[in-house]
């Protein structure tokens, strides 16, 4: 999202769309955040429990997406940009070391790192664009700022006690989501115009898709650390060779045509729009699978309890669905092969929780190999799981 006649805070469009190392290193501490929401995940014992963990989520996610929005926009080497994305990083360590403790006191934490992220990224914007006479640009910051200063209200309001009040906590999330798909319409300023939404350059794309792949990262890191603490036998080894294929696996599942897609959308509106809410869907089954595997290793055997099911099938499940949904949204094309293999685990569930973790495990692997190794015709796939760029 550039323009061309707009000084040098804005990022050109004939400028360098890769990712900057400070990019790299902002991705890294927030998977580190994700590997924590894993965790929690894991721990768990009911879905009435799990529903704030993909609440806190989610208010990490978004965090990501906005910040890496900005640096589409504006140009990453500028030291204004590089300000924010050093508070961005800040707030992510903040809402990380908050996140076990949310629910013992410490939501103010958590809730004050959000806020601050956000509103200290929107002052820096409007400021500097207004000092740089910039009226577009500044308009749209205002735009951001405006709605993230109403739900940081119910943020703080949620949190002033030390502990999460979960109404308010969702209706401040959902102020930050429903506004930015509804463009951030602002009182004198209206909506976000959509030819703003249309200037994606390539960064964009690469953005995603190197966090989707680091976060990836975390189905075989959180295992491999419950595996460390504990007397390392055969059927753990089964369960996290398990985990290292369905990363494998959803990471192939996801690079295929991700690029073509985002490339083919590029004159419209539609990949910058809906990505943050299909990669949300997609990060949901990454954390889902990674809590997953958490426990498979460290039980391999014996029944599977229920919410170990939906954990290990729903989590790849849902990482297959959100990919799904960003194909159909971007290119209006339905790949309906992924959506035939999604059904093989489902077919297992109702003998799935007399077979142990490992096993379920793999007829999960089974059914993602599906999706890469057996194509539908025209063939998609050659050997070494090397796709040929063909249609969906």
């Amino acid at each position: 999202m550039t323009t061309g006649e707009t000084p040098a805070l804005v990022r050109r469009l004939d400028g360098s769309t890769r990712a900057t190392l400070l990019e790299l290193l902002f991705d890294v501490v927030f998977v580190a955040a994700l590997a924590l929401v894993s965790n929690l995940m894991a721990e768990r014992e009911s879905w009435a429990d799990a529903a704030p963990v993909l609440l806190m989520l989610t208010a990490i996610w978004w965090t990501w997406s906005v910040t890496s929005t900005t640096t589409e926009f504006y140009d990453p080497q500028q030291r204004p940009i590089q300000a924010i994305l050093t508070v961005a990083m800040v707030g992510s360590v903040g809402m990380a070391a908050a996140l076990p403790m949310v629910a013992t006191g410490h939501a103010l934490v958590f809730s004050i790192a959000y806020v601050t992220t956000h509103l200290v990224r929107g002052v820096i914007l409007v400021t500097t664009l207004h000092r740089l006479r910039h009226r577009a640009a500044e308009q749209r910051a205002a735009r951001f700022l405006f709605w993230f200063v109403v739900s940081s209200v119910f943020w703080i309001a949620g949190a002033i006690t030390g502990t999460a009040n979960w109404r308010l906590w969702t209706l401040a999330i959902a102020i930050d989501v429903i506004s930015a798909a509804l463009r951030y319409p602002t009182p004198w300023l209206g909506r976000v115009p959509l030819d703003q939404y249309e200037r994606t350059t390539g960064h964009l794309g690469e953005r995603y898709q190197q966090f989707v792949i680091l976060a990836l990262g975390d189905i075989i890191l959180i295992p491999t650390l419950t595996v460390s603490r504990t007397d390392f036998d055969r059927l753990q080894f089964s369960a996290l060779l398990c985990a290292f294929a369905t990363m494998l696996l959803l990471w192939q599942i996801y690079v295929f045509r991700a690029g073509e897609l985002l490339k083919a959308g590029a004159k419209t509106s539609r990949p910058a729009r809906v990505a943050p809410y299909t990669h949300l869907v997609m990060l949901v089954g990454v954390v889902g699978t990674a809590a997953a595997f958490d426990l498979a290793v460290a039980r391999p055997d014996g029944t599977t309890p229920v919410r170990w099911l939906m954990l290990i099938i729903g989590g790849p499940a849902l990482f297959v669905i959100g990919r799904i949904l960003f194909t159909v949204l971007v290119s209006h094309s339905v790949p309906w092969r992924r959506m035939v293999w999604l059904l093989l685990p489902l077919l297992a569930l109702p003998w799935a929780g007399g077979w142990p973790p490992v096993l379920v495990s793999a007829v999960v692997a089974l059914g993602l190999a599906g999706h890469v190794l057996i194509p539908g015709h025209p063939r998609e796939t050659t050997p070494g799981l090397r796709l040929r760029r063909r249609g969906e």
